[in-house]
């Protein structure tokens, strides 16, 4: 049997559009956004406003009924060619993986004239659930919505960016990344407030954009400390470590060591690639943003293979003092110390 095609939130949202869609959805994952997105699309999309009394059942997890909700999803539909049933929230409901599974019957053999809809947010549904596999056995479609990966958050600012028709400077990017991060909803709505902030117009969102609105410094951030290692220059790093010791709670240094071992770990990787292309260390760790190729390109020519590996030595050291173990230094003053050895 040929493996089953896998739907991305954008298929599924144009399915909706054009009402095409599977008999059977069950939306599941720890990335809420892609979830709302997808259920905000079937409300608007697939039911005509008019019909929406007749054709048109949402039901809510902590209060579902398992039996009703199957009995309103076996209901032919009245007005619209077919009849949209959703349960949000499922996770909410008592025992929710074991109710789950009780749709699981349905989802073998669902009504083709109903668009049922389960979103469960949350640590997803295994392969081995009767639920999962009866929902793919029956041409419905299982999406799961993953929180991505620090290094994917960049082209998704982009996409949402283009989506939106504005642009976004790479540092402001940069900076939303390691100010805000993940969830999705949180990041895409701080970019929907800068939009906003900047008006009609051509937009373009920019280092000082994100400074003076969110909070996050253009001049003070890992992104610039990992910049300051990369061309050994001491006093920038400094001047940096100064400023997360006067902003300690925006700072942490167990996440500003956390950035730097990351970067160190993919320096030592870069040196043992025999290609080291733009190609390559895109495909390697997922670089989208011009000024990662040139920290990359910079540290590799100011730290041989054995610098890196020595300087991933020096953060594990910082971890084992930071939590008390041979040292009773305060945080920032240890993480001064570290960044001292880094280079020297």
């Amino acid at each position: 049997m040929a493996k089953k095609e896998t739907k991305s939130y954008r298929d599924i949202i144009r399915d909706i559009r054009k009402r095409n869609c599977a008999p059977i959805y069950l939306l599941m994952g720890e990335e809420a956004y892609y979830i709302d997105l997808i259920i905000d699309n079937f409300e608007k999309y697939f039911i005509d406003d008019q019909d929406k009394d007749f054709d048109f059942n949402v039901f809510f997890g902590n209060d579902a009924d398992v039996d009703y909700i199957i009995g309103a999803a076996r209901q032919f539909p009245v007005m619209s060619e077919k009849k949209l049933v959703i349960l949000k929230e499922a996770q909410s409901m008592h025992m929710a993986k074991n109710q789950l599974e009780k749709f699981a019957p349905y989802a073998a053999k669902p009504n083709p004239d109903t668009v049922f809809v389960i979103a469960y947010k949350g640590e997803p549904l295994k392969a081995t659930s009767k639920l999962v596999k009866n929902i793919n056995e029956s041409e419905g479609v299982v999406f799961n919505s993953i929180v991505p990966r620090d290094y994917q958050l960049l082209p998704l600012i982009k996409d949402y960016c283009q989506q939106k028709k504005v642009s976004i400077d790479d540092k402001a990017a940069n900076m939303l990344v390691e100010f805000i991060g993940t969830p999705l909803s949180k990041l895409f709505g701080e970019i929907n407030k800068l939009i906003l902030i900047k008006g009609a117009g051509e937009i373009r969102i920019m280092p000082e954009d994100v400074e003076k609105n969110i909070g996050a410094s253009k001049d003070f951030n890992n992104f610039e400390l990992v910049n300051a290692l990369c061309e050994k220059n001491y006093p920038k790093a400094i001047k940096i470590i100064k400023f997360f010791a006067a902003n300690p709670t925006k700072n942490p240094s167990n996440v500003t060591t956390g950035v730097m071992f990351n970067f160190f770990s993919n320096l030592v990787i870069a040196h043992y690639m025999t290609d080291k292309s733009d190609a390559a260390l895109r495909d390697q760790f997922g670089f989208r943003n011009p000024v990662q190729f040139s920290d990359m390109r910079t540290a590799l020519r100011n730290y041989s293979a054995g610098q890196a590996v020595k300087a991933i030595r020096i953060l594990r050291d910082f971890d084992i003092k930071s939590k008390g173990i041979g040292s009773s230094m305060k945080e920032h003053d240890l993480l001064a110390e570290t960044v001292f050895k880094l280079f020297t």
